[in-house]
C-alpha cells in the first residue's frame, strides 16, 4: 500500500481468492477475514486458529481478536446476530475511520450490510493497488521461482512422450495408451514435489488444442501438435509461473512445421520490441503482422476462430491474469519493471495448434527473461 494516496482501505476475502488480500497482509489465510487501514496503518481481525499465526509472520501492525470484536458487537446490537459488517461498523467508530475504499469484487451482501450501518463505501476505480504490476527484485524471484516449477512440469511431460512407442499412429507408454490426463499428472506431481501447484493444467493434443483453453482429454496420438501449458502457484509466495512448449512425438508434416516455425518467429519479434514506454497493442501488432506475411490469417468460422485469436500477454504475479496485458485493445504503455507473458499461438483443425509461452520482466532495455525451457519440439 502505498501510504502517500491515504486512503482507507477494507477488504474481507482470503488469500486463495483474492490477490489483494494477500498482497495487503503478506500471510495465506484460508477462510475470509476483516482486512483494514486507518490513518496509515493495517488491521487484520482473526480468529484465535489465526491470531498468533497472523501476528508473528504478517505485514499488519495491529491484529485484533474475533471473538473478542464479536462480543463487543453482540452487547452493541443486542437483536441482530453479529457477523464482520458489525466488527468493521465498531472498528470504523473506535478509529474514526472512513470512507473506506474497497476492491470492485468486494462480497455485495456485506456492501449492503455496511451501508445500511451508515458507512461510507468507495468502490475502487480501476485497481486497488496500482503498484502490484512493479515488481520488485524479491517479487521478480518469485515469479522466477513459479517459471522453474512450470519448466519443471513441462520436463515430466516431454520426458513421457520421448518414451513412448509409436504403434499404428498411437503413443505407447509401457504397455498402456498415453493420455492428457497420465500426463497432467506427471506434470502436476512434478509441481508438487518443486513446491507449487498446479491447478487446470493444459494438456491438450491435436483438434483439442485448437481450442487454447481446452484442458485435453483421451488419448495423444503420434505425429500431432500438443500443447503444454503449466501456471503453478508457489507455495510459499503465492506467486505464479506461466509457461507454454509444443511438443510432437513422431514426425512432423510441412504443415505442422510451418505453424511451429511461424510461431517461435512471431515470439522472438515480440521479444524484440518489448520494452518500458512501447504500447502493449504494438507488441501485439507485430506478432499480427508476422503471422500475415507467412501467410497466416486469422478468420471466424461457424465452429469457432482459426489462426490467432487471443493476446499476445499479460501480466503475471498473485494473480495468473493481472494488468498489464499486450492485445489489440488495451491501449497501455509497459512501465518498468511489470512482468508480463509472451505467448502467441496459432489454431487450425485439422493442421494442428502451437503456443509458445515465456515470462519477461521489463527493462528500459532487452527484456529480462524470467523463464527458460528449450524449444526442441519435434522428438523422434
Amino acid at each position: 500500500m502505498n501510504p502517500k494516496k491515504n486512503r482507507n482501505i477494507l477488504l474481507y476475502s482470503d488469500t486463495a481468492r483474492s490477490a489483494d488480500a494477500l498482497h495487503f497482509g503478506g500471510v495465506a489465510m484460508h477462510d475470509p477475514f476483516i482486512a483494514l487501514s486507518a490513518r496509515g496503518r493495517k488491521y487484520a481481525v482473526v480468529s484465535a486458529l489465526e491470531f498468533g499465526r497472523v501476528k508473528r509472520h504478517s505485514d499488519f501492525g495491529t491484529v485484533l481478536p474475533l471473538e473478542a470484536w464479536l462480543e463487543k458487537a453482540r452487547r452493541a446490537w443486542p437483536r441482530r446476530s453479529p457477523g464482520p459488517a458489525l466488527v468493521v461498523a465498531l472498528l470504523a467508530r473506535e478509529l474514526k475511520a472512513g470512507p473506506f475504499t474497497v476492491p470492485d469484487d468486494f462480497p455485495a451482501g456485506l456492501y449492503r450490510e455496511l451501508c445500511g450501518l451508515g458507512l461510507r463505501i468507495r468502490i475502487s476505480a480501476g485497481a486497488l493497488f496500482p503498484e502490484r504490476e512493479i515488481k520488485s527484485p524479491s517479487e521478480a524471484a518469485a515469479i522466477r521461482e513459479g517459471n522453474r516449477c512450470s519448466a519443471t512440469g513441462i520436463a515430466a511431460a516431454e520426458r513421457l512422450l520421448r518414451a513412448c512407442r509409436v504403434r499404428a499412429g498411437r503413443l505407447l507408454h509401457k504397455g498402456s495408451v498415453l493420455t492428457s490426463e497420465r500426463v497432467k499428472v506427471a506434470v502436476e506431481t512434478a509441481c508438487i514435489e518443486e513446491g507449487s501447484v498446479s491447478d487446470s493444467t493444459i494438456v491438450a493434443g491435436g483438434d483439442q488444442a485448437c481450442d487454447p483453453h481446452n484442458a485435453g482429454s483421451g488419448p495423444l496420438r503420434a505425429n500431432q501438435l500438443i500443447i503444454v501449458d503449466v501456471f503453478p502457484r508457489v507455495t510459499a509466495t503465492g506467486f505464479h509461473g506461466d509457461m507454454t512448449r509444443t511438443f510432437l512425438r513422431g514426425k512432423a508434416s510441412d504443415a505442422q512445421r510451418a505453424i511451429v516455425g511461424a510461431v517461435r518467429e512471431a515470439q522472438l519479434r515480440a521479444l524484440a520490441i518489448i520494452r518500458a514506454g512501447v504500447n502493449g497493442t504494438e507488441v501485439h501488432r507485430s506478432v499480427c503482422e508476422t503471422f500475415l506475411a507467412r501467410g497466416f490469417k486469422t478468420r471466424r468460422t461457424p465452429r469457432g476462430s482459426v489462426g490467432f485469436f487471443h493476446g499476445t500477454g499479460h501480466g503475471l504475479g498473485l494473480e495468473i491474469h493481472e494488468p498489464p496485458r499486450m492485445n489489440a485493445t488495451f491501449d497501455y504503455a509497459l512501465k518498468k519493471g511489470s512482468v508480463v507473458t509472451v505467448e502467441p499461438g496459432l489454431y487450425y483443425p485439422g493442421v494442428g495448434a502451437c503456443r509458445i509461452e515465456d515470462v519477461v520482466q521489463v527493462t528500459a532495455g532487452a527484456p529480462r527473461m524470467l523463464s527458460r525451457y528449450p524449444y526442441e519440439w519435434e522428438l523422434r
